[in-house]
């Protein structure tokens, strides 16, 4: 018998099957890792096929060394899974496999975690007997009564009630009446806390959402797209699905945008189903999350709640996944090799036969406009559980605020509805946006934000020449001392981040405590869970945080919302920049008003009248899409197009530079005269907008293609030739989350 092997080294030159002859007294399947000489070396690798005969000289094939695991720990609809990665993002296809496995299990740097534990081995009716044998040894004693049910007990436990326990083992081992041994521990991760709960009653629209997806679970079809505003109960969809697929036998996988997301939904659905899921995502221990994945691959967890990577889980007899907050930019794998984890689950779906549920109160552009085309389902649910009306919304225009002489950072109607809230003794939600990397220029007097006049997305200022860059085109201009629009002086910079806002808060209202959500504040294993569990019991009042805070968090005490700076987004130099504002106002303000009293929502804006702000403020989400949708029509952005980058690195500036334009030129040059190069509409080499990065200077060749079957095997040749080259400082990226 023989193996076809991928070899795990991450290079092009080594990316095919290699064979290996399989010992007769070494049991493989394909999906096992294995240990296999390759060159001078021992290396690990993934059986892909095995097969009866070699296609070369059978003398010359070197045999398998070890299986790494008893059984396969890639599953086949994953291997296929992976295949299909390899091929789309240009990547070799062991670091397609690697996407589906803890990055721990790779190299031995993480292991099974065994304890010690005792047990009697003497018969029930010899126990009295044997601990009155022991008058004269009352530890010995004390141990065997511990140990008289019969349960194999923890060492560690007996160590906090017997002094010297091992040397009193040790005697009862030698005595054959109690014998010790290791057993596997489990590292379980914290999952806070989560009361038993009863279902409750459904409304009207969670029943109709129900009928349409459960018999999926049966026959699966197109992914659904679940339209709730916020507050509908889309998460008591959730787990009445999950409920259906468990009771046909299946697994689900719910995947979560964000950690801070992941507790809180924990607790939902361990409050439900009890011990019976598993939890994957960045903040988890090695040891933890090895142990995580291993209860999934033994079938000990059918339920699996993750962020991004989750979508890979090695679920079988997989019955749904379910995307929440779908809209979700992290969704976006901004490493090499790049995925869109919503696209994998749609091709998991497909591929075994599971139902696929993307969900949000604010759809993507591309999800709602594939509901259009007729390739999802979609299902709406247009009001809030018990008919709890939408939070009422105030649009303060902050140029207004300029002029009647308040030029802190927050309005005067902010400051009176909050003080207002805290005099009732509820709570607020601050929101301040600091996503991105550089400031943007905008007027404080018109609102007027300088924009770059070939590709109407914002420029933005760099400080080390004091130019302003549009990173679409290239083009660059010297920072205005005077407003273009109403010739102001008040032109600037703009630029407040939490901790700002945290002192002011904490100055103008003093004992009304402040939890400040960001980067800095979660960066501890458990800080996102201790810090919502503190909110939640009331320790603070106000919760300031970034968009972590934005997202799917139930706070029935919070009855205001504010959006400080709610149109910085407006001005990254992005496309999307329309569609991240309306969804981060909308999910923000949804905050307000989930329990018993109604909420309002203050977003303080520079540019009321833009339209992704309007309707915002109006929670209309379909007057947002039909506006947009044609804007990207117009522009011919995706989903209309596709765009895609070469990203290059190198010591220093230059030399990064040097291989963008050299990209370029080959590609105009030796595609110029094809078919295929009329796909392209837009090429340009270019310094990446973030220059330097790990102290590597980068550049970039954007292109801006059309969709089209033919797309991604010009792609692919791109990259071929690009690889050839310059193989360790070029990689492509495909629609990127980010154009940083």
């Amino acid at each position: 018998m023989y193996a076809e092997i991928i070899v795990d080294i991450a290079s092009e030159q080594v990316d095919r099957v290699f064979t290996y002859l399989v010992p007769d007294t070494l049991p493989l399947k394909p999906g096992m890792r294995v240990r296999v000489p390759f060159g001078p070396r021992e290396k690990e690798g993934y059986v892909i096929r095995l097969k009866d005969t070699a296609d070369y000289d059978e003398k010359k094939i070197k045999p398998v060394l070890a299986a790494l695991e008893d059984y396969p720990a890639l599953l086949p609809p994953l291997m296929a899974l992976a295949q299909e990665i390899r091929e789309k993002s240009h990547c070799p296809l062991c670091e397609a496999l690697r996407l589906m496995l803890p990055a721990e299990m790779r190299g031995g740097r993480v292991k099974v975690k065994l304890e010690e534990y005792a047990q009697l081995t003497i018969s029930p009716e010899r126990v009295e007997e044997a601990i009155q044998s022991q008058k004269r040894a009352p530890k010995r004693q004390l141990l065997l009564t511990l140990l008289s049910d019969g349960q194999a007990h923890p060492v560690e436990e007996l160590r906090a009630l017997v002094n010297n326990v091992r040397e009193s083992l040790n005697f009862l081992s030698e005595k054959e009446m109690v014998r010790v041994f290791e057993k596997e521990a489990l590292r379980a991760p914290y999952y806070g806390r989560a009361e038993v709960s009863s279902d409750p009653v459904l409304t009207l629209e969670q029943r109709e959402a129900l009928e349409e997806l459960v018999p999926a679970l049966r026959k699966p079809g197109k992914p659904f797209l679940l339209h709730g505003v916020t507050g509908s109960g889309k998460t008591e969809v959730f787990i009445r699905l999950v409920r259906e697929a468990l009771k046909a036998g299946k697994g689900a996988i719910i995947l979560v945008p964000e950690i801070v997301l992941t507790p809180q939904m924990i607790e939902w659905f361990r409050s439900r189903f009890g011990n019976a899921m598993a939890v994957l995502h960045s903040r988890l221990s090695p040891g933890e999350r090895f142990d995580e994945w291993r209860r999934i691959r033994q079938g000990d967890a059918r339920i699996v709640i993750g962020a991004r990577s989750a979508v890979f889980a090695p679920v079988d007899n997989l019955g749904v996944i379910i995307v929440d907050e779908e809209h979700e930019q992290t969704y976006l794998s901004d490493r090499f090799p790049q995925y869109d984890a919503r696209e994998i689950a749609a091709s998991r779906g497909k591929r075994e036969g599971a139902a696929v549920l993307l969900s949000s109160a604010t759809p993507s552009i591309y999800s709602y406009a594939m509901t259009r085309r007729g390739d999802y389902t979609l299902i709406e649910m247009p009001h809030r559980v018990l008919d709890r009306p939408l939070p009422q919304i105030h649009l303060v225009d902050m140029r207004e605020e300029l002029r009647k002489g308040n030029r802190g950072m927050f309005s005067g109607l902010f400051q009176q509805k909050l003080r207002a809230c805290l005099e009732k003794g509820q709570q607020a939600m601050l929101f301040i946006n600091r996503r991105g990397y550089a400031s943007s220029v905008v007027c404080r007097k018109c609102g007027e934000t300088v924009k770059c006049d070939r590709c109407d997305v914002s420029m933005t200022y760099h400080s080390v020449d004091q130019t302003l860059r549009c990173h679409y085109c290239g083009a660059a201009r010297p920072l205005p001392k005077l407003c273009p629009a109403c010739q102001s002086p008040y032109i600037r910079p703009m630029g407040i981040g939490t901790q700002k806002v945290e002192e002011e808060l904490n100055r103008q209202f003093p004992g009304a405590g402040v939890i400040r959500m960001d980067v800095d504040t979660t960066a501890g294993k458990n800080a996102h869970f201790e810090l919502v569990d503190r909110f939640r019991a009331g320790e603070a009042k106000i919760l300031l945080g970034t968009q972590m805070i934005a997202k799917g968090l139930d706070f029935p005490q919070v009855t205001l919302v504010g959006a400080v700076l709610a149109d910085l987004t407006l001005n990254f130099p992005d496309y999307r920049a329309p569609e991240r504002t309306f969804q981060l106002l909308v999910q923000v303000a949804g905050r307000a008003g989930r329990g018993l009293e109604p909420g309002e929502v203050v977003i303080q804006t520079y540019q009321p009248e833009h339209y992704a702000v309007r309707a915002a403020a109006k929670q209309d989400y379909r007057a947002f899409f039909n506006e947009e949708f044609e804007r990207r029509k117009a522009g011919l952005y995706p989903p209309f197009t596709m765009m895609a980058r070469f990203l290059c690195e190198a010591k220093d500036m230059r030399e990064a530079r040097a291989t963008a334009e050299s990209i370029r030129e080959r590609i105009t040059e030796e595609f110029r005269e094809t078919s295929l190069f009329r796909r392209i509409l837009f090429i340009r080499a270019d310094e990446a907008p973030i220059t330097r990065i790990q102290d590597k200077a980068r550049a970039h060749v954007l292109l801006k293609l059309l969709n089209h079957p033919d797309t991604d095997r010009l792609l692919g040749r791109f990259q071929e030739m690009a690889l050839e080259e310059y193989p360790a400082r070029v990689q492509l990226e495909i629609n990127p989350a980010s154009l940083a």
